[in-house]
């Protein structure tokens, strides 16, 4: 039998592979028990933003990312005076979102009244009764059965109302005047909403609200009793592409079609 015999160079490098061999299948063993544990699921990532904010209860709205108290305040039927004095608003252009803001009239508040003696007072004596607090009936209007308006101006109508418009746009020339739809109570006059330009609105009672969009110069400030007919600002383009007047029915704070009543 012959004897084979490796050559000095092989022979050394034989450890050497050997070596290499046994890491491989080392790490693959290690891989395989490494894929074979299970992998932690990644924590849950919670928007708080949105969880977290509660309804507005009622008679309260809770602000909005680019809400303005002015819009606030048509949206709901409401003078923005009248919203600035219930939640008692020394700047009322910093209000913050989230922030919870009345929107209806406060509820008046109960009278305590001091318990009497369980002693019956003398036949003589008058029992003091609690003062029983009256209505200001200047300020309690009775909403009509149906409002009647009149056209606040005199042109076609280039836009007809829809749940974008909100109203309807009425054409005319710059300087065209602008008359009150009904008489009313000047609750608004500025140009803090935007998208309205130099804008009016009238309160005419507890229901009804008409609003005047995009006029040139207004002619009545807040707090003006208004008339059915008045002149109340002159046509203009403030805030938008062309002269126009844009005008809105709120009912409830709500807008509606003004073309039923007009008249």
């Amino acid at each position: 039998m012959k004897n084979y015999h490796l050559a000095p160079k092989l022979t050394s490098l034989l450890p050497l592979k050997l070596a290499i061999v046994l890491m491989a299948i080392a790490s693959m063993v290690g891989l395989s028990a490494c894929s074979s544990t299970p992998r932690a699921k990644p924590a849950t990532v919670v928007d708080r933003t949105s969880s977290t904010v509660e309804p507005a209860p009622p008679g309260y709205y809770r602000v909005k990312k680019g809400d303005t108290l002015a819009r606030i305040a048509l949206d709901n039927g409401q003078s923005p005076r009248d919203v600035i004095a219930w939640n008692n608003l020394a700047n009322p252009n910093q209000i913050e979102i989230g922030d919870l803001i009345l929107i209806s009239p406060p509820a008046v508040s109960k009278l305590t009244v001091k318990s009497i003696p369980a002693s019956r007072p003398a036949a003589n004596e008058d029992v003091p009764k609690a003062d029983t607090p009256k209505a200001d009936a200047s300020k309690e209007m009775v909403a009509e059965p149906g409002i009647r308006l009149s056209w606040p101006a005199k042109g076609k109508v280039s836009n007809d109302y829809s749940e974008q418009t909100k109203g309807i746009d009425i054409a005319g020339k710059l300087g065209d005047p602008v008359m009150a739809a009904a008489d009313g109570k000047v609750v608004y006059a500025g140009n803090s909403l935007r998208g309205y330009g130099n804008l009016i609105i009238i309160k005419h009672d507890n229901t009804y609200l008409t609003a005047y969009a995009h006029n040139r110069n207004l002619l009545v400030k807040e707090g003006d009793t208004i008339k059915k007919g008045q002149k109340i600002a002159e046509m203009g383009d403030t805030d938008t592409t062309m002269v126009k007047l844009h005008f809105e029915l709120r009912v409830n704070g709500k807008p509606v079609n003004p073309t039923a009543y007009l008249q």
